[in-house]
This record gives C-alpha cells, structure tokens and sequence, in this order.
C-alpha cells in the first residue's frame, strides 16, 4: 500500500492556469480506444472536462497549486494505467463525516462508476464548476459533493476550519471534517433513505468506520492514512 502523509492545512491557494497536458496529447489514440472499451462496460460514463494539479509547494500551512484542464478520458487512462509520471497530481477535495458518537462515515462507489466498489468519503473530481475567475475553490466543491452523494447541508453538518490534506503517490486529497449532530447509526440511515431517491444513486453503501477492525481493502491509501491519523492523535477513536 503507498505510504500516506498527513500535513495540517490552514488554507488552500489554488490557481487556474490551464496549459496543455503532454500525456493527453501524445498517448490520444490509445486513449480514446481504452475509454470506447471503458463506457461500453459501464455507458453512464461520461467524457467531460477535468481539472489536473500540476505544480503544487506548502508554505506556512498555505497549500499552493496550479491546476490545467483535461478531459475525463485521459483522467481516467491516467488512473487505469497505475498513474504514469506525467507531471500531474490527482488533487480533490473531500468530506470527511464525522458522527456526534465519533465515528467517521464512508460511501461505497456504485457499481454504475468507474471506480465502483471504491470506498471514501464524499468527493469529486474538480471541474470547471469550481473555477470561479482565476482560482479553483475545493471548498465550493466540497460542499456540492456533500449534498450531492448525501443529501447532508450546512444545516446538518458543521465544518472545522482548515484541512488535513494526504499526500499518498499520486493523489492529494484534501479532507475538511464534518461534524454532524446524529450518531452514527442514525446518519447511515438518513443517507441511505436519501440514496434511494437518486436513480442511479452514485453511492451503494454507506459504512460507519470506529477503528482498524473497520477498515477494508477497497479503501484508498489516503483514506486510511487520514482514518490512522486521526486516531493515533487522539482526534478519533480507534480499537
């Protein structure tokens, strides 16, 4: 599993300063065949535009990056392909749930998606909805997913400042904890009645997560960087 590492994030800085991506550009035939065999086992797919890191430092817990723009298929090639060097990160943000009984609570990836089975917590990939003038706003972004895949608000929900953001190979996640007002059981439930409602629902489960009894295989190496964290901290509690 790729090693994780947990940096405290007070603000993120991120540009939009889009420029070509070589790797789209000169490996397009055989990306364009592989997400063809892609959308036919899974149709729902669809090639829009993403948002790519490309260049990123830390300074004074100030979290700076530049990111271009791509689309889905190459995105997607990238990840397939165990993540090339390509001068790129994959860098989202996402919303760590945190019930009032102190569990955290993940998503399953509906079968319907491209990383189906999947597990973490609620996220998307950035795209051009996010781009307000010359910056990238993850918080924006965080939030959309939020309500989105769960149906929670600010209303039920309430955000720490800053961020933990896991840098784990090729991917940067940003996590902003959520802290909701019901326990943990209670939630699962209020989210599940909301996927139901969806058709398709982008999530197939939602798991309730207390310590390493809890993890699982298909979760990412960020999520259980971030999950260990906060439990070796004492911020949650692990068994």
């Amino acid at each position: 599993m790729t090693d994780a590492r947990v940096v405290r994030i007070e603000r993120l800085d991120l540009a939009y300063a889009p420029r070509p991506w070589p790797f789209a550009q000169s490996r397009r035939v055989e990306i364009d065949a592989h997400f063809a065999r892609r959308k036919a086992e899974r149709p729902a797919l669809f090639n829009g535009q993403v948002l790519m890191l490309y260049e990123h430092a830390v300074d004074d817990a100030v979290f700076r990056g530049s990111y271009l723009k791509t689309d889905y298929a190459s995105f997607l090639s990238w990840i397939d392909w165990s993540h090339p060097e390509a001068g790129v990160r994959d860098s989202f943000s996402q919303g760590a749930l945190r019930s009032a009984d102190g569990a955290f609570l993940l998503g399953v990836m509906g079968p319907h998606t491209a990383q189906a089975g999947k597990i973490y917590f609620p996220a998307g990939t950035p795209d051009l909805s996010d781009v307000k003038g010359d910056k990238v706003d993850l918080t924006a972004s965080v939030w959309r997913e939020v309500k989105e895949e769960t149906g929670l608000t600010s209303a039920d929900v309430e955000a720490e400042p800053g961020w933990h953001s896991v840098f784990a190979g090729s991917q940067i996640a940003h996590l902003k904890i959520m802290h909701a007002r019901q326990d943990a059981v209670t939630l699962r439930e209020r989210i599940l009645k909301f996927l139901v409602q969806q058709n398709p629902p982008e999530l197939s489960d939602i798991r309730i997560v207390r310590g390493e009894a809890d993890l699982d295989p298909m979760m990412l190496p960020f999520v259980v960087g971030f999950l260990r964290q906060q439990w070796q901290t004492g911020s949650g509690r692990g068994t």
